[in-house]
């Protein structure tokens, strides 16, 4: 008689390991992929190690890395299918790298770089295994910084909500303090809230630490949700406390509360601090609902345990997939050494020195910027100056001119620099001249900006290239196209400026601008060139 064991049948674990072939293969392909982007990620390195608002991007990388070896137990048990898509997610990041290569737009480059690599991911895996990996893949684009122009707005906007909240939170310690703009008036000292206090350096960073622990933490997707958004107003708080902090030590032991390594360790001290206000969010998020589970269940980074004894181990093959996104990577290689980015011109100009001081009725005198606007605005030539006519009228000239605006360096809008002195601008809209610039009308932005009992008409305008621009998105779409087409990104920005006394009319002082834009543009080609 036969004796059957009672016991249920348990199958095999079967277990995937790479063959020699594809183990090979694999560096081979990463080599590829790198190399026709590497002028763009040389480029993300240098700004990493260049500005304090984007060396968070240095650690994203690690970062990507252990949450891919996180996943080894569950990748080990899927097979690596492959995938055509990875093909067009290939195709779409050569034509980038094309655009990006021929414009010299470095973000675009590494923009391509990540899609490239993202389908070269997808060619081998497969869409199973592909989704496993998803977030450690999609965080390497937290690494990319933003354009600069939309940098240069965030930064502005965040400045001037830190130094409104900054100024409350001091006003609350019986401060005397009065704020213009970005400027903290403290009676014997002022503080201006920079680009290096506006918080940037602090919410990136901030941000991706709200990603991880949403990404770690296993409650409900709206709490997740919520941890990784209030990572947002979390930094602009206290960044805010940080500047109120800052002028009461300051108010009370003087300037040397604000400067050097002192200013650096409130910084650092600010960001733990947020840090741990996050891991408290989460903790009080996670007693709301009774989620189930321990909190190491709940919050755990889980390590990849050893592969089980007795696994059943089948061999991984390379995927066709895979083979014709290495040949259409050998493709882009070859592309871009046949197809060398072009130098950008430089157009011969003459320096604003040269500008004449007598135009018409009006005399003008030169002026200069501060040091540390300078620094900030990064101009390679500018023009200062006062202007009166033999009435007693005063009309201040500002422009701003850039050889090239290809590194980052561009044209700043008075809509993002004049709040930053405490001025409003009210009444914005577009006015078109009679001065004709290239046989058209010259369109000027206008607005009166006001500054307590202060009024001032402003018009503004950007002249770039050939082309008088006044919407700030146009300039940032031309300078692309002009970098693809002509290999030029030179350009600059004109502002006129008039005082507004109590009893002036509008009309008068519209007449007294339009008289000085006509008499600025004829000169103004020498030194701004079409």
């Amino acid at each position: 008689m036969a004796v059957h064991s009672l016991e249920p049948h348990t199958p095999p674990l079967f277990v995937w390991r790479s063959s020699w072939g594809l183990l090979l293969a694999i560096p081979v392909m990463g080599c590829l992929c790198i190399w026709p982007f590497w002028d763009g990620l040389e480029r993300l390195v240098t700004w990493w190690a260049a500005s304090p608002e984007d060396s968070y991007g240095t650690l994203i990388p690690p970062i990507s890395i252990f949450l891919f070896w996180q996943q080894k137990n569950r990748l080990e048990r899927l097979p690596f299918t492959g995938s055509w898509w990875g093909l067009a997610l290939i195709t779409l990041g050569g034509a980038l790298l094309l655009i990006g290569q021929l414009g010299t737009v470095f973000t675009i480059v590494q923009w391509a770089f990540l899609i490239t690599l993202y389908g070269l991911a997808l060619s081998l895996l497969g869409w199973t295994a592909f989704r496993a990996v998803l977030m450690p893949l999609l965080i390497l684009f937290i690494m990319i910084p933003l354009p600069q122009f939309v940098l240069a707005n965030l930064s502005t906007r965040l400045q001037l909500i830190s130094s409104q909240i900054g100024v409350g939170f001091m006003r609350l310690f019986d401060v005397s303090v009065f704020l213009e703009g970005n400027v903290i008036d403290l009676g014997g000292y002022k503080l201006q809230v920079a680009e290096a206090c506006s918080g940037l350096r602090y919410l990136f960073p901030l941000m991706t630490i709200g990603l991880l622990i949403a990404y770690f933490y296993k409650g409900a997707p709206w709490k997740r949700v919520v941890l990784f958004l209030s990572s947002i107003p979390i930094t602009v708080l206290m960044n805010s406390l940080r500047v109120g902090i800052i002028g009461i030590t300051v108010e009370r032991w003087g300037i040397a509360m604000a400067e050097g390594l002192l200013h650096e360790f409130q910084g650092f001290v600010i960001f733990m601090v947020s840090t741990g206000l996050l891991i408290a969010e989460m903790a009080l998020l996670n007693r709301i609902g009774h989620e189930s589970g321990t909190w190491r269940q709940l919050f755990g980074m889980e390590l990849p345990e050893r592969t089980p004894d007795g696994a059943v181990i089948r061999t991984r093959t390379l995927p066709a997939s895979f083979v014709a996104a290495g040949a259409l990577l050998a493709a882009f290689v070859l592309i871009t050494l046949v197809i060398p980015r072009p130098p950008e011109l430089i157009p011969v100009r003459a320096p604003f020195i040269e500008f004449p001081m007598l135009l018409g009725a009006w005399h003008g005198q030169r002026d200069s910027l501060e040091g540390i606007y300078t620094d900030e605005l990064k101009l390679d030539d500018y023009l200062l100056s006062n202007w009166r006519d033999g009435a007693g009228h005063t009309v201040n000239l500002y422009v701003a001119y850039y050889d090239s605006q290809r590194k980052g360096e561009a044209v700043h809008s008075p809509r993002s620099c004049l709040p930053g002195g405490g001025w409003q601008m009210r009444d914005f809209g577009s006015r078109v001249l009679a001065t004709m610039v290239d046989r058209r009308p010259l369109r000027v932005n206008r607005s009166i900006v006001q500054l307590g009992d202060q009024r001032e008409l402003v018009y503004y305008w950007f002249q770039q290239r050939g082309r008088v621009l006044t919407n700030e998105y146009a300039v940032k779409w031309f300078l692309f196209w002009d970098a693809l087409t002509r290999h030029r990104t030179d350009g600059s920005m004109v502002r006129l400026i008039i005082p507004l006394p109590p009893a002036a009319e509008e009309g008068a002082a519209d007449r007294q601008l339009e008289e000085m834009a006509a008499l600025i543009e004829p000169p103004l080609g020498r030194f701004v060139p079409n």
